[in-house]
């Protein structure tokens, strides 16, 4: 009960003026934010933090933990209206978000969906937070190289047949995925990879433009080359835009929750793992909730899919304070700018920090609550005018999704290089979708190689080359046999179908 009482004394805590205040400045940045491709929410917090020089530690770090949290929110909004995801974890929802809004239109049930999953799985999430937070991240640090690389090993060949309906087409893009995340400098060598002697690349490429482009400005292409068929535009007019007609039913809702409860707690623990984030957890809540029973098909316009993705996505963002605030480990690029913020306020994040300052780690926590909710009810409140883009006229949204594009691939490159690669990725992308081939496991796996890599390296390192680290450790050896049923399963389907015909 020790951290129920706690609990209560960082809400004394945070309902001050002052507090409620910025609570809510950052719940509406956060949206804002998240909702804007190519900026996210590391970079949103980093031009926060000079802002909260004059502010006190808890007032700061409130500001600053609503405006992460929220973004989580905002980074639905573009994904399911434009097909643009906002941050790196829409990714995810926007494969059953858009088809829900455009094709099947229903936007306001879509974007309901999403907040409503949001706000369960950052519930959970915030509810194990506070009970099991210390003991969570104990949980992270026995999360070696080894584990991490299984984990995502797994994760990787589950792509191509969680994602598209051909699963050949589907492991083919997450090769090429996988290809492109290596091109740049090597990361433990520092040598140039498959840059072609151009200067450019070395740099890799730019996550940001790549997906703006991949799901972006390949719309708009699409757009172009079907502007005679006004099916989707008919769909959107008749579409109530009000906040009573974008209500779910009591049907799916019961439809929302299973998945929403399932991610919550999956996304929480996700979180936890350094350097996972919330983009795995995204995905890692999707493919779980695909094993699953649902109504209609994932990837069709499910609201089980949205659901999955973003629940999953909040909870692993509330999940990633239990290792910065209990250990000072950041999970993200995000917390390792909220750990600079703590330590340039004089605080120290580890086990003390709850002893030592129980109003500032309690009254974070606290806010984090009240963040949701008022995030929920912004988010909520804005949905009928959300919906009015999809009444606007095709010809219009052609430009105006285009400027967005640009606009956005220069924000994160600040040069012309991030405009070529959205304009290369969204031609190709336009190409391959045109052609039968879903680029969604390209992009997934273009997002979880770098992290791949990065674990396999430091595993081989370790184990000077060996494969054996993966069998000694009992989690990584948990995850490599999970992975050879994946693999077998097909195969062995294949070996019995064609005995049976015999």
């Amino acid at each position: 009960m020790s951290n129920f009482s706690m609990l209560f004394n960082g809400f004394s805590v945070v309902f001050t003026f002052q507090n409620v205040a910025v609570c809510l400045l950052g719940a509406i940045l956060g949206l804002i934010v998240g909702a804007m491709p190519g900026i996210g929410s590391l970079a949103g917090v980093a031009l926060l933090l000079p802002l909260t020089y004059k502010f006190n530690p808890t007032t700061a770090i409130i500001l600053l933990g609503s405006l992460y949290y929220s973004n989580m929110y905002g980074g639905s909004f573009s994904a399911i209206l434009l097909n643009i995801p906002g941050d790196s974890p829409a990714v995810m929802t926007m494969l059953d978000g858009y088809p829900m809004a455009k094709k099947k239109g229903r936007p306001g049930q879509a974007l309901f969906t999403a907040n409503m999953a949001s706000f369960i799985g950052g519930t959970i999430g915030m509810i194990i937070l506070t009970f099991l937070g210390p003991g969570l991240a104990n949980v992270g640090l026995h999360f070696g190289p080894q584990d991490m690389t299984s984990l995502l090993l797994v994760a990787m060949t589950s792509i191509g047949w969680l994602v598209g309906k051909n699963p050949t087409q589907g492991v083919i893009l997450t090769m090429i995925g996988i290809l492109l995340a290596c091109i740049g400098m090597d990361p433990q060598s520092g040598a140039p990879r498959y840059n072609f002697g151009n200067m450019y690349l070395m740099g890799g490429v730019s996550f940001v433009p790549f997906v703006i482009g991949t799901v972006g400005f390949s719309q708009v292409l699409r757009l172009m080359s079907e502007r005679n068929e006004k099916v989707d535009d008919d769909k959107m007019v008749k579409q109530k835009l009000t906040i009573k007609g974008s209500l779910l039913s009591l049907h799916d809702f019961r439809r929302l929750l299973p998945p929403a409860i399932r991610s919550g707690i999956l996304g929480t623990f996700v979180g936890v793992l350094p350097g996972a984030g919330a983009t795995t957890g995204a995905f890692l809540g999707y493919a779980m909730n695909k094993a699953f029973k649902s109504e209609e098909p994932f990837g069709t316009g499910a609201i089980e899919g949205i659901a999955s993705c973003e629940a999953a996505n909040n909870a692993a963002a509330a999940g990633a304070f239990a290792p910065l605030l209990a250990l000072g480990i950041p999970g993200s690029g995000t917390g390792a700018v909220l750990l600079g913020g703590l330590m340039m306020w004089g605080l120290n994040p580890g086990p003390l920090l709850f002893t030592n300052n129980p109003d500032f780690a309690w009254g974070l926590i606290s806010s984090l609550f009240l963040a949701n909710l008022l995030t929920l009810m912004i988010a909520i409140g804005v949905i009928p005018f959300l919906i009015k883009i999809l009444t606007v006229p095709v010809k219009v949204i052609i430009p105006v999704v285009l400027v967005i594009c640009m606009v956005g691939s220069y924000a994160n490159t600040y040069s012309m290089y991030g405009v070529v690669i959205m304009i290369v990725s969204g031609v190709v992308s336009y190409i391959c979708e045109k052609s039968g081939y879903s680029t969604a496991p390209m992009l997934l796996s273009f997002v979880l190689a770098p992290l791949l890599e990065s674990n396999m390296r430091k595993a081989f390192i370790t184990s000077q080359g060996s494969v054996s680290i993966f069998f000694t450790s009992p989690i990584s050896c948990t995850f490599m046999i999970i992975l050879f049923v994946i693999v077998l399963t097909p195969v062995i389907r294949g070996i019995l179908k064609g005995v049976k015909n015999k």
